[in-house]
């Protein structure tokens, strides 16, 4: 199971699906006038349980090494999860005061959930292929 690769990119998926809980996204002056205000995972109710839902479903996803075309299902709900993830996090991004803010380094984080996914589902992919290969020779 942590010997096959794409268990690896799943794992480091929700890795860095937790970590956007605790590192901000973005840092600024909000509609409020609060200086400083940094812009995580835990300051919205749906980012909050949409970035759950996403490592939940990495580490899931892991456990169904037996069953590989839902394991890519579930990679590709992942990658669909994260788009949507992206963009609340756009949208709240729109209620800080334009130009008093930046992006945080670590917003890349959820880049690298995306391009685990799809690391992992590649993965997925060649296994199915080395079993259909074997199932041939048979």
């Amino acid at each position: 199971m942590i010997q096959r690769i794409q268990s690896l990119w799943l794992l480091l998926a929700a890795a860095c699906a937790f970590a956007s809980f605790k590192f901000p996204y973005y840092s600024g002056t909000n509609a409020k006038g609060i200086t400083a205000y940094e812009l995580n995972a835990t300051e919205n109710f749906l980012l909050m349980l949409t970035t759950t839902a996403i490592g939940v479903l990495a580490l899931f996803t892991i456990f169904l090494f037996k069953n590989r075309t839902l394991q890519l299902r579930l990679c590709v709900l992942g990658i669909v999860l994260e788009a949507l993830l992206i963009y609340l996090y756009y949208r709240q991004v729109q209620l800080f005061v334009p130009g008093q803010g930046t992006y945080s380094l670590t917003a890349i984080l959820h880049s690298i959930i995306v391009l685990a996914f799809v690391l992992a589902a590649r993965g997925i992919n060649k296994d199915s292929k080395i079993v259909k290969d074997s199932d041939r020779l048979r």
